[in-house]
């Protein structure tokens, strides 16, 4: 089998798991989310773009309901010994499938958490599911209880983080020769993607940011690409991502010379996530470290041209998106705890005069100040 980790990290993952069944008095819960599959079993496919589910009894005993495409991907790459499959056909409704299965594992009557808010479980299939469950048992919704374990990393599961760290920084190292006037946003990309590939890594759960000019203020993907002139802005945001652990970086990079407004927002930026990585400790929540960043950049004059959201949990994650939860905005009472990864990002667009600004990277916290998992430095890059 393809396992990235001993067995005895998933059976401690499953006594976790276990325990959480017991204290919310579930019999079983069925699970959606890629991630927690993953997680749990190291179950590995991109599949869930389909219907499937884990079924994990509160005995912890665990069925695999999936199509014929998965069988051997879940034999290969899981620890998961019993597969069901349901038949790829017109008309076809696996909800009545895992009915069926959920009734041979004397589910019948019994408490059962659903693990709904995850894109593994589409709208058209979650009504599916609910009609065949709405006369079969007590159904409750278990959608936090994997994802808040997940939020808690395993001495083994830092390892991973540090590597994809690791891969961030040899991104970024490849991109900065490329970065200049007439550099061509399809090399940087190329070279970066490249760096984290040839360094053993994986595809990262969303597309890499890349713009330049204008369209470094989006904070999303979009597709086409352009030149860069000799006084250029271009953000990128990347992850290093290493057996599906991803550690993002954040970074607006500069060619010809910094403008006074460029230079206004950096030193913003730099003094919010150094704010943010004092309140990023023990005995503060996600949303003290929202506040930090709010409050600084209130004190730049910068309150309308920030988001409402600066950071969030970073882990094994997939398409469509390498951000987890917890997040860090406004009233997050979720605590902070050692052995998080976060990534926290300043991100700042004026669109008034089309100038952006953003500095990020991934964090471990600790029993103290939260550790840094990137080699490089703060300093405002410029080409």
């Amino acid at each position: 089998m393809a396992l990235h980790f001993e067995r005895s990290e998933f059976d401690a993952r499953r006594d976790r798991l276990m325990i959480e069944l017991a204290e919310k008095k579930l019999d079983a819960v069925l699970l959606f989310a890629q991630e927690s599959m993953y997680w749990l079993t190291g179950y590995d496919t991109f599949g869930f773009c389909f219907f499937q589910c884990l079924v994990v009894k509160a005995d912890g005993s665990m069925v695999l309901l999936t199509r014929s495409a998965d069988l051997r991907q879940a034999r290969h790459t899981s620890i998961i010994d019993n597969i069901v499959l349901w038949t790829d056909r017109d008309g076809a409704n696996p909800a009545i499938d895992l009915r069926n299965l959920l009734n041979d594992l004397d589910l019948l009557g019994a408490r059962i958490g659903v693990e709904y808010d995850t894109h593994g479980l589409t709208a058209y299939n979650g009504r599916r599911l609910d009609e065949q469950l709405q006369t079969f048992g007590q159904i409750a919704d278990a959608s936090g209880i994997v994802s808040r374990l997940r939020l808690f990393k395993s001495p083994a599961e830092i390892a991973k983080a540090e590597k994809a760290a690791n891969l961030a920084d040899d991104a970024l190292d490849a991109a900065l020769p490329l970065i200049k006037q007439g550099g061509d946003e399809a090399l940087i990309l190329a070279a970066m993607q490249g760096a984290v590939f040839a360094g053993g890594g994986d595809y990262p759960a969303n597309e890499f940011i890349i713009g330049s000019g204008v369209d470094a203020l989006l904070c999303r993907y979009k597709a086409g690409r352009r030149k860069l002139t000799k006084n250029d802005q271009l953000t990128l945001e990347w992850a290093g991502v290493f057996h599906h652990y991803h550690a993002p970086m954040m970074r607006t990079v500069l060619t010809g010379k910094a403008s006074k407004r460029h230079q206004e927002l950096f030193d913003a930026a730099r003094a919010a996530l150094l704010a943010v990585e004092k309140a990023m400790t023990p005995g503060n929540t996600f949303g003290d470290v929202f506040d930090a960043h709010a409050r600084t950049l209130e004190a730049h004059n910068l309150t309308k041209h920030r988001l409402n959201a600066c950071g969030y949990s970073v882990g094994a994650r997939f398409t469509p998106s390498w951000m987890d939860m917890p997040m860090f905005y406004q009233g997050n009472p979720e605590p902070i705890a050692p052995n998080m990864t976060l990534f926290a990002h300043m991100i700042i667009m004026d669109s008034e005069t089309e100038t952006a600004m953003t500095l990020g990277r991934t964090y471990l916290t600790t029993e103290s100040q939260p550790k840094p998992l990137s080699r490089h430095d703060l300093d405002l890059i410029v080409r």
